[in-house]
């Protein structure tokens, strides 16, 4: 039951990259799409319940979002048809997400992903891009996205800059999570959100 989660997450990287085979938005698109999320929440529930969390684990989960985003943005890229300021903006916010990794990598040499509130809201905004496109034209709901992962991503910045500890699971700039404790105390840089 340990393996379980990690399974999961490593599934989620095997449907995320299923969906440049299928067609975008399709049927078989918006079920692939849809199992990636409920698995995204189930890893982490399953892992923290059967007290198996672990480093890997937490490298898992991340290394699965990543590559379910960059999926989406590589299948999604032609039918939103963004403008040349929302590539500007969405370069602008990856080069702030590569800083802030560096700045984890530097200060304590480790690679690692905040699991902020906002990089949460951030992450739910760009999983009902694709259901959103069913309602909305791209316009709207890239701006909102472009606006939540800005924020989101200067925050996490900010928290890798100003903390004396990495700490995975620091919900905010505003609360001082484990990161502001000791080393030892620091049971987050083993787990998963």
């Amino acid at each position: 039951m340990k393996r379980v989660p990690n399974i999961i997450s490593a599934l989620r990287i095997g449907l995320s990259l299923s969906l440049l085979f299928v067609k975008p938005l399709d049927a078989a698109f918006i079920i692939i799409y849809l199992v990636c999320g409920l698995s995204d929440a189930l890893d982490g529930f399953i892992a923290r319940k059967t007290h198996s969390t672990s480093k890997l684990g937490e490298k898992l989960d991340s290394a699965a979002d990543f590559i379910l985003f960059a999926v989406l943005l590589w299948v999604l890229f032609p039918i939103i048809h963004p403008s040349l300021l929302i590539i500007t903006w969405v370069v602008s916010i990856a080069a702030v997400r590569v800083i802030s990794i560096a700045a984890v990598l530097i200060r304590y040499r480790t690679l690692g992903l905040l699991h902020t509130y906002g990089n949460k809201i951030t992450g739910f905004i760009l999983f009902a891009l694709p259901l959103s496109l069913a309602v909305f034209k791209p316009d709207l709901p890239v701006f909102i996205i472009c606006t939540a992962a800005s924020l989101s991503a200067l925050e996490e910045l900010a928290i890798n800059l100003s903390s004396k500890y990495f700490s995975a699971n620091q919900k905010s700039i505003f609360s001082k999570g484990q990161s502001e404790d000791t080393p030892k105390a620091d049971k987050s840089v083993h787990g998963r959100t």
